[in-house]
């Protein structure tokens, strides 16, 4: 089950290039139910995701380099391009009466800067492990809207659609 929240934000964190990261390539051989081979560095996925919004059911296939290349043939629409920042956030905010996790509680942002035709929108994504911690997660103040619900920033969207307009 992936559970997770996206964001857009205000401001980029000081340091990006210190954080570690992915260069991710993907592509959507289908996007109801949602198909999708994946690129990431030297690995490549076949991922099978469920309908949801912040809650879905989703498995990974691992693939050889021969078999992604071979189906992205196939793929539908624009293949997605971004370089993805791994950015741990100890000690995240959580809405008052969530239980307080550890001290040494960390979370992860998943900061994509995506590459044309998608460019210049970045997004932070954050996974949880469960529907209740999504809920009342606290988003840091660099932060700006919560776009989990809106379908124009789902990735098997952007596959199919032109780039977000900035607003």
């Amino acid at each position: 089950m992936e559970i997770e929240r996206k964001f857009t934000l205000k401001t980029l964190p000081e340091n990006l290039e210190s954080y570690p990261f992915r260069h991710i390539e993907q592509a959507y051989l289908s996007v109801d139910p949602v198909v999708r081979v994946r690129k990431e560095d030297d690995e490549y996925y076949l991922t099978y995701k469920g309908s949801g919004m912040l809650a879905r059911d989703e498995s990974n296939l691992p693939l050889n380099k021969e078999a992604y290349y071979h189906l992205r043939e196939k793929a539908d629409g624009n293949i997605i391009s971004k370089k993805r920042y791994l950015i741990p956030l100890k000690n995240p905010g959580f809405k008052e009466g969530f239980p307080t996790p550890p001290e040494d509680y960390t979370l992860t942002i998943e900061l994509d800067v995506f590459d044309a035709p998608f460019a210049p929108l970045i997004m932070a994504e954050v996974e949880f492990g469960s529907r209740e911690a999504a809920v009342a997660f606290v988003p840091p103040d660099w932060f700006d809207e919560d776009v989990t619900y809106q379908k124009e920033y789902h990735n098997s969207y952007m596959a199919l659609n032109s780039p977000i307009k900035e607003k």
